[in-house]
C-alpha cells in the first residue's frame, strides 16, 4: 500500500513539474491565458484543471491498456481504424513531425533562456549557462524514467513552498485589499476566457504526453497513475489560483514585467526573490529534463536506438538551435500546435468511446 501511495506522489510530482515550466511559474502564462480575463480567469482554472484530470486520465488508459512506449504511439493509436484512409496516415505522421519540432523548440529556447537568466542577474556568459543546464540534464536523464521522477521530487515541492510562501506573505501584508468585491470589479483586457482555457488546456496536455505515456507503461497502475494525475492537477489548481489571484490585484503593472511574479516578490525583499529565481530556473530545468525524456523516448521506439544514445541526438541538435534565437519560429509554430492539439484530443475522445475494445 506505502508503494502505490510512493507512486501517486511521483506521478503527480511528474506531472506538476511537466507542466509548470518557467513560463508558469514566472507568472507569464497565467497573465496571457487567465488574468487578463478578469474575474471569470479563476473559472478558467478550474476548467483547465478538469480538462487534465479527464482528457489525462484517458490517455493514461490507452497507454497502460496498449502498452504503449511514446505520444507518436498515442497519435498512431487515436488515428488508426481506417488503414486505407490515406488522409488519417499524414495526419498521424503529421501531428507527430510537429509535436516533435514543437517539443524540441522547446528544449532549444529553455536551453538559451538559461544561459539568458545566468547571464542577466549574475554576468556569467550565457553559452556557460546552457552549457551547464545540457550537463546537468544529461547526469538526471542517464537514470531514465528514475532520474525524471527523481528530480521532479525535489523541484515541485520547491516550486509549492515558494509560491504558497508569497502568497501567505500577500495576504498578511495586504489582506484588506483581497476582496471578493474587488475580485469582481476589475476590468478584463481581453474576452473569449473559455476559448483561452482550452487551447492553454491543450498545448499542455499534448506536450505532457511525451511523459505521461512512458510513465504511465512504466507504472502499470492505472489507480496509481490516474490518482497521481487527479492529485496533480488539483494542486496545480490550487498553485494557478494563489498565482492569479496576486496578479489580479497588480494590475496593470504586471503587464510591463516578463516575469510578472518577481514584481511582486521585489516588496518582500531579496531573498524572495532570489527564491523565486532558483525556483524558475529550477522549472526551466525540469522541463528541459520532461522535453528530452519524452522526445528521446520516441526516437528509440520508432528507430530502435538505445535511450541514451537518444539522449544525446536530441541535445546535439537542441544546442546549436538555443544559439540562434527561435522567437519568429515560435510566434509560427504556437497556433499550429493550438490547433493539432486540439484535433488530438478530440481524437482522443472518440477513440476512446467510439473505437475502443471495451475490455
Amino acid at each position: 500500500m506505502n508503494k502505490e501511495i510512493s507512486k501517486v506522489f511521483q506521478v503527480a510530482a511528474v506531472f506538476i513539474g511537466t507542466i509548470v515550466g518557467a513560463g508558469l511559474a514566472s507568472g507569464k502564462e497565467i497573465t496571457q491565458f487567465f488574468t487578463s480575463y478578469g474575474f471569470k480567469s479563476f473559472f478558467g482554472i478550474a476548467l483547465t484543471g478538469c480538462f487534465y484530470i479527464f482528457l489525462c486520465s484517458i490517455i493514461s488508459k490507452l497507454s497502460i491498456d496498449n502498452n504503449l512506449n511514446s505520444y507518436a504511439d498515442v497519435i498512431a493509436l487515436v488515428t488508426k481504424g481506417n488503414e486505407n484512409n490515406p488522409f488519417l496516415s499524414v495526419l498521424s505522421k503529421g501531428t507527430t513531425l510537429i509535436t516533435t519540432f514543437y517539443i524540441l523548440s522547446s528544449a532549444s529556447i529553455i536551453l538559451a533562456g538559461c544561459g539568458s537568466l545566468i547571464n542577466e542577474y549574475f554576468g556569467i556568459p550565457k553559452i556557460v549557462g546552457t552549457a551547464l543546464m545540457l550537463i546537468l540534464a544529461v547526469i538526471i536523464l542517464w537514470r531514465g524514467t528514475d532520474g525524471l521522477i527523481g528530480i521532479n521530487t525535489i523541484i515541485v515541492p520547491s516550486l509549492i513552498i515558494t509560491i504558497v510562501t508569497l502568497m501567505g506573505l500577500y495576504v498578511f501584508f495586504y489582506k484588506d485589499a483581497i476582496t471578493l468585491q474587488k475580485l469582481q470589479s476589475i476590468t478584463p483586457i481581453k474576452k473569449g476566457w473559455f476559448i483561452s482555457s482550452i487551447l492553454y488546456s491543450g498545448y499542455n496536455i499534448l506536450s505532457c504526453s511525451g511523459v505521461l505515456v512512458p510513465l504511465s507503461r512504466e507504472m502499470k497502475s492505472k489507480r496509481a497513475v490516474i490518482a497521481g494525475i487527479l492529485l496533480g492537477s488539483l494542486g496545480l489548481s490550487v498553485l494557478c489560483v494563489f498565482i492569479n489571484l496576486m496578479l489580479m490585484l497588480n494590475q496593470p503593472n504586471i503587464y510591463s514585467y516578463d516575469i510578472p511574479l518577481l514584481y511582486i516578490a521585489d516588496r518582500f525583499g531579496t531573498p524572495i526573490q532570489l527564491l523565486l529565481l532558483a525556483v524558475i530556473w529550477l522549472e526551466m530545468f525540469s522541463t528541459e529534463v520532461s522535453d528530452v525524456y519524452s522526445i528521446s523516448r520516441s526516437l528509440q521506439n520508432v528507430f530502435k536506438l538505445p535511450f541514451k544514445g537518444c539522449i544525446f541526438i536530441v541535445l546535439a541538435i537542441a544546442f546549436p538551435i538555443s544559439q540562434l534565437g527561435f522567437t519568429n519560429l515560435i510566434s509560427i509554430l504556437y497556433p499550429i500546435f493550438g490547433m493539432l492539439s486540439l484535433l488530438f484530443i478530440t481524437q482522443c475522445l472518440y477513440y476512446y468511446f467510439f473505437k475502443r475494445k471495451k475490455g
